[in-house]
């Protein structure tokens, strides 16, 4: 069927860009199958729900106008930032973490939610602020203070991965606003003055992390398991992988966190180099239509909005891909339609909720 016979809300829809993350979640359902030992339940099925919910949420999502978004900008950031209060006071404690409010039915993370919110609301501060004032002192302030406290709150949970996520999409948002290269040469100064006071703040698990990052060898039945476990597999697939259910390190359980953290892990074992090179390609296009989005926008709020949450889609799965493969320490980090998990997904589905609706705006003002 030619796209101009479809009816007109149909055609406004980036179908290539749906199709590929239809693609990535068909597989990260048949690597959770796999994970499971090739049964539905609990991970594919629970995921596959999950994501069916949340797609037709995210569809709705797509015909919130650009101006309401805007409008509920601040009001999004205050709710995220009072959840993260309520978390703080009296948050559900899992994996030595307290980042969870526990509604009964579903456990939330605000956290991620805060991801969101925190793109929304520098878009619309810098949406406001002249051309000729971008870079001064008193106008600075204000976003530092939107993205430093929360990043402070997560911090506390502890959660060091989501609270870098915050910091550098906010870094990010600020400078495609224009901030002067000089203010951001003297905050890398201020932060790596406060190293030390920063190092003294982590969690010794999070200090473990980095030794092991540094060393993985030094402790490959502790602290540097879960990477040397990661590494093996990946290691093992070679070009092919090892075949469809036939993933060892995963079926054996000695790969830790398989459906979460080190799906990547799991995937490219059974599916090999072409495999992960599979995926990658997915995640890139989608991120590359995300980026060319924010380059046609029109208005400087929904330019910085797309290119905001573009990046922040480019965190997930970068973050994650250096974590599985022993670039980065292990922060934490899910990898989006990928890992298994609510809130996560959610908050990947309103961010392509957010991106459509540009898109859409973006089609009726040509």
């Amino acid at each position: 069927m030619r796209s101009d016979a479809l009816p007109a809300p149909l055609r406004a829809l980036p179908w290539r860009m749906l199709l590929a993350m239809l693609g990535a979640t068909a597989f990260g359902l048949l690597t959770l199958y796999s994970a499971a030992g090739g049964r539905v339940m609990p991970w594919a099925g629970n995921q596959g729900i999950r994501f069916v919910v949340l797609f037709v949420v995210m569809l709705a999502l797509s015909y919130v106008r650009v101006e309401t978004w805007r409008r509920i900008a601040y009001p999004a950031y205050a709710i995220a930032f009072l959840m993260l209060i309520v978390v703080e006071a009296m948050g559900h404690i899992g994996m030595g973490a307290q980042r969870w409010i526990d509604l009964g039915i579903i456990r939330v993370q605000p956290s991620e939610f805060m991801k969101l919110a925190v793109v929304l609301s520098l878009a619309r501060f810098f949406n406001g602020v002249p051309p000729r004032f971008i870079g001064q002192p008193s106008v600075l302030l204000v976003p530092v203070l939107l993205i430093g406290a929360p990043v402070g709150l997560v911090m506390l949970q502890p959660d060091l991965g989501t609270a870098l996520m915050i910091s550098f999409a906010g870094v990010a948002i600020m400078f495609l606003a224009g901030i002067q290269l000089r203010w951001f040469l003297g905050g890398a100064a201020l932060l790596a003055a406060m190293a030390p006071i920063a190092w003294g703040m982590l969690h010794d698990y999070q200090r473990n992390r980095v030794f092991t990052f540094m060393d993985p060898e030094s402790d490959p039945l502790g602290t540097g398991y879960h990477i040397t476990q990661s590494k093996i597999a990946i290691g093992s697939s070679g070009l092919w992988g090892k075949g469809y259910l036939g993933g060892s390190q995963s079926h054996l359980d000695y790969l830790p966190e398989k459906q979460t953290d080190f799906i990547f892990a799991t995937m490219m074992e059974e599916w090999g180099l072409l495999g992960g090179l599979t995926v990658l390609v997915l995640y890139g296009y989608i991120i590359w239509w995300g980026f060319q989005l924010a380059q046609a926008s029109r208005t400087v709020f929904t330019r910085l909005t797309a290119m905001g949450l573009s990046f922040t889609l480019f965190l997930y799965v970068g973050i994650n891909l250096a974590m599985v493969t022993g670039l980065a320490p292990v922060v934490g980090i899910p990898l989006p339609l990928f890992s298994y998990g609510g809130s996560a997904m959610m908050t990947v589905l309103i961010l392509f909720g957010i991106l459509i609706s540009i898109h859409r705006e973006e089609q009726r003002s040509r």
